[in-house]
Order: C-alpha cells, then sequence, then structure tokens
C-alpha cells in the first residue's frame, strides 16, 4: 500500500531511540502490578504522539489511542510491562531478583517504534478505524501469594493483567490485537507458534505440630503428607497423553517453620499446562487426586485452592496470512515458519477466547526465556524489525475501509460470544476444597 515504505524508512531512522526505550526498560525490571518506573518510561516516549491516554488509577497499564475518525474496527497492538523473577541471571535486580529475561522489554519498544512509524508518516489518513498502543501489567503468573492477597483485598480480580484489563473494559473497544514475542534465534527469524494452556494451584497441607525430637509420635507431619503427594503425582507423569502437552511443575512455598517442630503447614503451588481445555481438566483431576492422597496417608488435611490461569493461545488463521505478507518485505522466506507447539502460556491466550489474535515469535536471543542465560543478541531484528512488522500488520488490516480486518473478524469462531462470557468462565475456574471434608463426596478418586 502507499506509504508503507516510508513507515518502515521513518523506523529505520529512529533505530536509536527505539532501541535506547527497550534498554532502558530493560535496566530497571519490575514484576507484575508494580511496574510503576516501567509504565512512566513508556509514558514520556509516547507523551509527543497525539493521542487519546487512558491510565490505570490503582496499578499501572497505559492504552493510548489513535482514533482516524472513520468508520472502521479497533485494532491494538499490546506489550507487556512486566519482568520475570530469575535472581542468578547478572543483570537482575539485586533486591528482586526481577530481569526482563522474558523479552518484554522489546515488545514494548517495538511498539513504540511501530507507532512513531505509524504517526510521522501520514500513513494513517489512508487507514479506517482505532489503533490502541496497550501497554499492560503482569503477564508473568508469578508471586502467586501476593496477588492472592490483592484479590482478597478487592483489589484485583484476577492475577493476570489481560483479565483483569478485559474486566475493567479496556478491550471493549477492541476487534483485533497485535502481539510479538522474543524467542532463541535460529535459521528462522520470524515464527508462529501454538501455546498451552494453565490452571494455577494453591495447596495447604495441615497437620499437627508436635516436639520433633521428644515427642514427632503426637504429631501429624504435613511436609510427609506433601512429599507423599509429590511422589503420586509424579507416579501418574507417564499416564498423561503425549499429545495433551501436560506440564505440571510445583514448588514448595512454605516448608515449616523450625527444625525441632513437626511441620503442621506446608504449602505448594503449581500450574497445571495442557494443550487444550480437557487436558487441563484431565490432568488437574489427578493432581487432586494425588493431593488428597497424600494427606489420607498421614491422616493430614489438604485445601486445593484453584485460580484461573491462562487459556491455550492460537495464532488466528487470517492474521497469520496478513503478517506472513508484511514479512515478504522483511526478511527472506525460509526464515519465517510456523513451528508447531510450545508446552509455555501466555495469557495472550485469554484474549484468543473472543477475538483474532496474533503473537509472532522473534528469533532475537541467545539462551533461554526465564533464565540466567538470556541475551539479546540481534537488536536490529528485536526492535527495528519487529517493529516494522506490527506497523505494516496494523496498515494493511486497516487499509481501504479496513475490508481485510472486517473479513477476519466475520470468519473469527471465538469460543465465547462476548467479553462477559469469558469472564463468566474465567470467574467459574475460582474453587477452593478441602478433603476430609464436608464436599468428600466430590472429590475426584475414580475416573469414569
Amino acid at each position: 500500500m502507499i506509504g508503507k515504505k516510508m513507515t518502515y524508512e521513518a523506523i529505520e531512522k529512529a533505530a536509536a531511540q527505539i532501541i535506547a526505550l527497550g534498554e532502558a526498560i530493560y535496566r530497571q525490571p519490575e514484576t507484575g502490578f508494580k511496574e510503576q518506573r516501567t509504565a512512566r518510561l513508556v509514558s514520556d516516549a509516547f507523551a509527543p504522539f497525539p493521542l487519546i491516554p487512558q491510565i490505570c488509577p490503582d496499578f499501572p497499564g497505559l492504552k493510548l489511542t489513535l482514533d482516524t475518525k472513520r468508520p472502521g474496527p479497533g485494532i491494538a497492538l499490546v506489550s507487556e510491562l512486566d519482568a520475570v523473577v530469575c535472581p542468578g541471571h547478572p543483570d537482575a535486580d539485586p533486591l528482586t531478583g526481577a530481569v526482563h529475561a522474558c523479552g518484554h522489554n522489546v515488545q514494548v519498544a517495538a511498539m513504540y517504534g511501530a507507532a512513531l512509524g505509524l504517526l510521522t508518516t501520514g500513513i494513517t489518513d489512508q487507514l479506517c478505524g482505532k489503533i490502541h498502543f496497550m501497554a499492560l501489567p503482569a503477564e508473568e503468573f508469578i508471586e502467586i501469594a501476593e496477588r492472592k492477597q490483592l484479590i482478597a483485598e478487592g483489589r484485583l480480580s484476577f492475577l493476570g493483567g489481560k483479565a483483569e484489563l478485559v474486566q475493567r473494559g479496556w478491550f471493549d473497544d477492541v476487534d483485533l490485537c497485535l502481539m510479538v514475542h522474543v524467542m532463541p534465534a535460529g535459521p528462522v527469524k520470524v515464527a508462529f507458534q501454538s501455546f498451552n494452556g494453565c490452571l494455577v494451584k494453591s495447596v495447604r497441607f495441615s497437620g499437627k505440630a508436635a516436639h520433633a525430637g521428644a515427642s514427632p509420635q503426637e504429631g501429624i507431619n504435613a511436609l510427609y503428607a506433601a512429599h507423599t503427594a509429590l511422589a503420586a503425582m509424579n507416579g501418574i507423569r507417564e499416564t498423561f497423553k503425549d499429545n495433551d502437552c501436560v506440564r505440571l511443575h510445583p514448588i514448595i512455598t512454605r516448608g515449616g517453620s523450625v527444625v525441632n517442630v513437626i511441620p503442621d503447614d506446608v504449602r505448594l503451588e503449581t500450574f497445571v499446562r495442557g494443550r487444550n481445555l480437557e487436558a487441563i481438566n484431565a490432568a488437574a483431576f489427578r493432581f487432586d487426586r494425588a493431593m488428597a492422597g497424600g494427606a489420607l496417608a498421614l491422616g493430614a488435611t489438604v485445601e486445593i485452592e484453584d485460580l484461573p490461569g491462562a487459556f491455550p493461545f492460537i495464532n488466528d488463521a487470517g492474521l497469520t496470512r496478513v503478517a506472513q505478507s508484511v514479512l515478504a518485505d522483511l526478511v527472506k522466506p525460509q526464515e519465517t515458519a510456523d513451528i508447531g507447539h510450545t508446552t509455555g502460556s501466555t495469557d495472550a491466550g485469554d484474549l484468543t477466547t473472543f477475538l483474532p489474535v496474533i503473537q509472532p515469535l522473534i528469533g532475537c536471543i541467545t539462551g533461554g526465556l526465564h533464565e540466567a542465560s538470556y541475551r539479546v543478541i540481534d537488536q536490529h531484528l528485536a526492535y527495528i524489525v519487529t517493529a516494522q512488522l506490527l506497523a505494516g500488520t496494523a496498515a494493511e488490516l486497516l487499509a481501504g475501509q479496513a475490508a481485510v480486518a472486517r473479513q477476519i473478524i466475520m470468519a473469527y469462531k471465538p469460543l465465547y460470544r462476548s467479553k462477559n462470557d469469558f469472564l463468566l468462565a474465567l470467574r467459574g475456574q475460582f474453587r477452593t476444597r478441602e478433603f476430609p471434608g464436608p464436599d468428600v463426596g466430590g472429590w475426584p478418586f475414580c475416573e469414569n
């Protein structure tokens, strides 16, 4: 389309300032719902642009909107503000252990670069509808106890930023969503991949305290109950179907208080991940049974709390075709591919339940995501080509009365008919049960 090349050139010319924003964010990592400094950096970077701002009043989050004043759908370019915790990374914050070994700083800078390209070249005069630039908190599902407390206080409704902001109406005028994410470098520079969904579980074993040396026979060891339950869980791993891509990876967050007292309060956290909702639910069933079995064996009680995690993520086929056509001008044909499925999770999956979304993966890092080895090694691909991809895709979708975007929206078959239906389903995932307890008949001891 007319002007797209100018947009790419404008992004290229601004490479230094785009990269500078990404690196500035990298140097001050913050975890979810606490990204105040990061949000200020983003706000300052976007300040020169003629956009309509919307800001969260009680935690970080920005939505900056260009309204073309011509009828058409709303497209959101979405990035994430938060860092992950990886204390072993050399660039981790010495106090919090936070580090952008997740690539979210790349997302934000690429979104800024796309905005710069679209807003400084006049190409938006050819577009219809709205373009939203959204920097959202808390993609990483970490610090669960802290977020549960915020929910108990009524300050949050969900653990993740996207679900929280869907509830607050931030996606009411969004019809399509464009995102990006980093991946390890290789022959493929830009890839498309589906993701697991996940359910979050918080488990508490309760026993009876006693002197560990003088009278252990008078206690009920909650830590041993947890160990027994984990052994049972590990024993059923081979029963999961390979195609379901199930992942269970619990951690003990509290193992006791002092060494000379039998532990009576032991806590676990885990995700139950799977390729689809059926796989997640089946794995959760077996996990609960293992936890109840561990408690039964030691005479302890166990409380299992389910919390909404993220829905499985699949790139929309129509949006993928548009992005691939844009990539033809940016990378060689052999440098882009569909690479199948990954067992990680992203709350971008929540958005796919009611609108079309893509999240191409950019091969610009060495090492592993969330690992101490993580490094960005191709800044031009990470920040500049990615910004060009976002800008070019948005332009193609909204050009010519937004015909391409309208076709994709009409063809989309959402899991839920509306955002309200999605939120209703998400709220239904909150559940707490205790074994043994009054609802013992509902515990999953036998599969159908």
